[in-house]
């Protein structure tokens, strides 16, 4: 079968013909028809992951497909893959046949195309969990979205709005405002423009980091923060992935009937060198996925 394999962190990824894989208990077998290329991809092949799998390796947290081998699922059941471990710890979804952890599948509604069911989990679990499991989002509050064109920013700014919320994107290039009047900021980019942002929040109010394409680092007065009283609260995906996964089958629900959009950018699996750069770059919107 052909797989992208990576020799070296942050070398060129190479597809390359390899064994396929064998069914093996606790593992299900899936035919990739989908697989999504994240921050999370890039950040491992660049060897700046907290874990990564032993060299050489093939990337991929997430993906869609039809399930070949399993003793949980029946052949032919159309999934979704994510997490426990894929691309991370042991090779990923960059192939066309997939042997992953049952854990790591979800049904697949018959609705939601294979390109959005590989790139629905991350952004959209994300959305939610900021707003409704960290935030505690209530209806009515005023929410400002940095990086709203995003994929995550996008969802975020929807999911606001159907909550009963009034959501506004952040203009990185406005000036801070005179009266702070957001009761919440959800952060995807970081560096300079949450910098920007945070004066726009309330005292008393909260901001949620998700996300730090803009850079990784935040300069504070201190002493005026404290005079501010805002939280800052991070979400971390990994910790609160159960919270995802039992969000996942109302998201699927909404992405079927299309209370939610997300866009998707499909490559050639030869090309995924070319989509690596293309997530990279700022302003892409939506999300990368290979198709084999």
């Amino acid at each position: 079968m052909k797989a992208i394999r990576i020799h070296g962190f942050d070398a060129a990824p190479v597809l390359e013909d390899v064994a396929e894989p064998v069914a093996r208990p606790g593992r299900t077998l899936v035919r990739m028809q989908a697989a999504t290329v994240g921050h999370i991809d890039r950040t491992v092949w660049q060897g700046r992951f907290l874990r990564h799998p032993p060299l050489p390796y093939t990337p991929g947290v997430e993906a869609a497909g039809v399930v070949v081998a399993s003793e949980r699922y029946a052949e032919g059941q159309r999934v979704w893959l994510r997490g426990s471990g894929l691309g991370t710890l042991f090779d990923g979804t960059w192939c066309e046949l997939i042997d992953a952890p049952d854990d790591a599948l979800g049904v697949l509604p018959d609705a939601v195309p294979m390109a959005l069911g590989a790139a629905f989990f991350s952004p959209t679990t994300s959305a939610w969990v900021a707003l409704h499991e960290v935030a505690r989002l209530k209806p009515g509050e005023q929410v400002l979205v940095t990086g709203a064109s995003g994929a995550v920013g996008s969802l975020v700014m929807q999911l606001a709005r159907d909550a009963g919320c009034i959501a506004t994107p952040v203009d990185p290039k406005a000036a801070p405002p005179e009266v702070a009047s957001a009761d919440l900021l959800i952060d995807t980019v970081g560096g300079d423009v949450l910098a920007s942002a945070l004066p726009a929040v309330r005292p008393g109010g909260r901001a949620v980091l998700i996300g730090y394409t803009a850079g990784p680092t935040l300069q504070l007065d201190i002493a005026h923060f404290l005079q501010r009283d805002v939280a800052l609260l991070p979400l971390n995906m990994f910790r609160r992935e159960a919270a995802g996964r039992a969000a996942a089958p109302e998201l699927l629900a909404r992405l079927a009937d299309g209370r939610l959009h997300l866009d998707v950018q499909p490559f050639a699996l030869a090309d995924a060198a070319r989509a690596l750069d293309w997530i990279a770059q700022r302003g892409h919107r939506g999300r990368a996925v290979l198709v084999p």
